[in-house]
């Protein structure tokens, strides 16, 4: 998909607030409300728009403890980390899994928990007790420097 200026304007005003309505994202790129519309339902329809979503701030809901995993796996077959991976996504306390690689490791999470009481009961009620788990690094994060959902757009008008 080829994209304009005014698509990528589109989509870095969504990226900042997707509640506007059409009027006030036509009002913000310059266009009129139907041409807006139009440009929108194309970027869904093609899949460059995934879904719409309200972001929670983690500390009013009292969710205070935030740990980046580094998992170990036993074997490295797609069964087994596809047993993993169906467990991890059953979890509400992880934000992120990736399967990743150059690591000592296989997989990354991002965990959000109320403490460090919470924490342990995640790591050795429910981590620790799916098969193929061998090992569990976690660091705690001390201050979020920057947080961001949005992504970068700019190397798209050289395409």
């Amino acid at each position: 998909m080829s994209f304009d200026k005014i698509d990528l304007n589109i989509l870095r005003e969504l990226q900042q607030d997707s509640s506007l309505t059409n009027q006030e994202l036509a009002d913000r790129v310059g266009l009129s409300a139907s041409p807006c519309l139009r440009r929108v339902k194309v970027l869904e329809e093609s899949g460059v728009i995934d879904r719409k979503v309200t972001i929670l701030k983690r500390s009013s809901l009292g969710l205070k403890l935030t740990a980046f995993l580094q998992i170990s796996m036993d074997r490295h077959t797609p069964d087994r980390f596809s047993v993993f991976e169906d467990e991890v996504n059953e979890f509400p306390e992880v934000r992120n899994c990736n399967l990743v690689t150059g690591q000592n490791c296989d997989y990354l999470l991002e965990v959000v928990v109320e403490d460090m009481e919470t924490y342990h009961d995640f790591l050795l009620g429910k981590l620790t007790r799916i098969p193929g788990v061998t090992g569990v690094q976690s660091s705690f994060l001390l201050r979020s420097v920057k947080e961001s959902t949005a992504l970068p757009l700019k190397h798209l008008l050289n395409k």
